[in-house]
């Protein structure tokens, strides 16, 4: 089908849904690598107006990736809710914009669009965030509520968790042990404590696996921990009584990007189904830890749809959702600037992905999360993550990413510190989840208010885990 619409006085014409998605999405370097960017701003404004005018039921009579050699479509086909749909079932994505904003603005907003988000497809969702301002983003989000739980429990009004990443060149369990103490001093951990190991070693993995489940049950730490292997690595050590609490993955928006990571989401609910028959949470069972990122896919050059066409980069991660959502997640996040400038090339566009990343993912019913980062080849600064941070806080994110200063020296790029988000914390009145500041209270490390308090280490029962460092 084509799509034609005139902008002053010029007339476009689109070839397909696909390329209408693809154009109307914000200017990013890698649209362009794959081809599928609108050439100028006044394209780019003629497909947004004809998004904007798209009936919702669209997006089930049109495949984006096609469902005959796509598992990911399948799944969002097949598991469409049409009663929630049928809600919103006779507006136009404008409408649908329209209906969050306003929406938003209600006492009762996060039950009324909770109500309609098993009805939304991720293409759905994708081209809503497509043609709003980063203001609007922020304004629904912050109105949407998802909360999961395992030792602690992330998603709550009010809150901002983080995972604590204490990741090391070589795995040296002193160097993680201080990272990990360095983290807790600063109230961070309550997502997860998780480490990208070095190696995908299995025996590797299963020691840093014990490592930091000593921690945590010997000072009595309600949090989860994950080591950040591949779901084959982690299935087999769960089979072999390993203490694992998280199944971490990385996903993608298409059967084929999928396959590149090497999983499928049978694969998927497999992890998901022995690390729940451990029954190792608290306060409840979700127990899968993902992670995306825009312009995985093309990565791996599986981002083509119907008819060939490259799908554009957010539509896709939009996608990835459907996948984490079928999983029932603890933590999903999107790392939004790992990838590089090839995908996103400078700091306007980062911030802007991350908004979109967070706004779908927590409108689809994610517990959603960012890594809040960037590559030191990327035309962005750290400026530009405290930005982002800010704009992510106040549009309720669940948990974002830190590092010992904001610097991964495994994983070789720029993140957030810990310090950041405790000035982010109390310039906004959040605080850690609830469980883990009745820890931090009970050691000393906070006061009633949830604020530090000078705490003296060589009194406290954490002073044993510095002989490990």
């Amino acid at each position: 089908m084509i799509y034609r619409q005139q902008v002053s006085g010029v007339s476009y014409a689109f070839d397909g849904l696909v390329e209408v998605m693809a154009k109307a999405t914000p200017l990013r370097s890698g649209d362009q690598l794959a081809g599928c960017a609108a050439e100028h701003d006044a394209e780019r404004a003629a497909a947004a107006w004809v998004l904007a005018d798209l009936p919702l039921d669209t997006f089930l009579n049109q495949d984006i990736v096609d469902y005959d050699t796509d598992e990911v479509t399948r799944l969002i086909m097949d598991t469409h809710d049409r009663q929630a749909f049928s809600h919103v079932s006779g507006l136009t994505v404008g409408g649908l914009r329209d209906w969050l904003l306003e929406t938003s603005s209600h006492d009762d907003s996060a039950t009324r669009i909770a109500a309609i988000a098993p009805g939304l497809t991720p293409e759905m969702v994708a081209a809503v965030s497509k043609i709003m301002r980063n203001q609007d983003l922020i304004a629904v989000a912050a109105a949407t509520r998802v909360t999961a739980s395992f030792r602690t429990t992330v998603g709550l009004p009010g809150t901002l968790a983080t995972r604590l990443q204490p990741n090391h060149p070589t795995d040296d369990p002193r160097g993680i042990a201080a990272a990990v103490l360095d983290g807790l001093l600063l109230g961070c951990g309550d997502a997860v404590i998780g480490i990208n190991p070095a190696t995908d070693s299995p025996q590797a993995t299963a020691d840093l696996l014990v490592l930091l489940d000593s921690i945590r049950t010997r000072y009595d730490i309600p949090v989860q921990s994950c080591v950040l292997s591949h779901i084959t690595t982690t299935i087999g050590l769960i089979e072999s009584g390993a203490p694992v609490d998280l199944v971490f993955q990385s996903i993608a928006g298409t059967e084929g990007a999928n396959s590149a990571f090497g999983v499928n989401i049978a694969l998927l609910r497999e992890g998901r189904d022995a690390a729940t028959s451990m029954g190792r949470g608290t306060v409840g069972d979700n127990v899968m830890y993902l992670e995306t990122g825009q312009g995985s896919a093309l990565s791996s050059h599986t981002h083509l749809g119907v008819g060939g066409k490259p799908v554009d980069q957010q539509t896709l991660e939009t996608r990835a959702y459907a996948v984490a959502r079928d999983l029932n997640p603890l933590l999903v996040n999107t790392v939004v600037g790992f990838i590089g400038p090839e995908y996103l090339y400078d700091g306007k566009q980062i911030i802007r992905a991350g908004l979109e990343d967070h706004f779908c993912g927590k409108l689809l019913g994610l517990p959603m999360g960012v890594d809040v980062c960037y590559t030191n080849h990327a035309e962005a600064d750290q400026n530009d993550m405290d930005t982002l941070l800010t704009l992510l806080a106040a549009a309720g994110a669940a948990f974002v990413i830190t590092v010992p200063g904001a610097d991964d020296v495994m994983l070789g790029y720029q993140s957030l510190s810990f310090h950041d988000v405790l000035t982010t914390r109390r310039t906004l009145g959040l605080r850690p989840a609830p469980e883990f500041e009745g820890w931090l209270r009970k050691v000393g490390m906070v006061d009633e208010t949830g604020r530090l308090t000078p705490f003296d280490l060589t009194h406290s029962p954490l002073r044993a885990l510095t002989s490990a460092t």
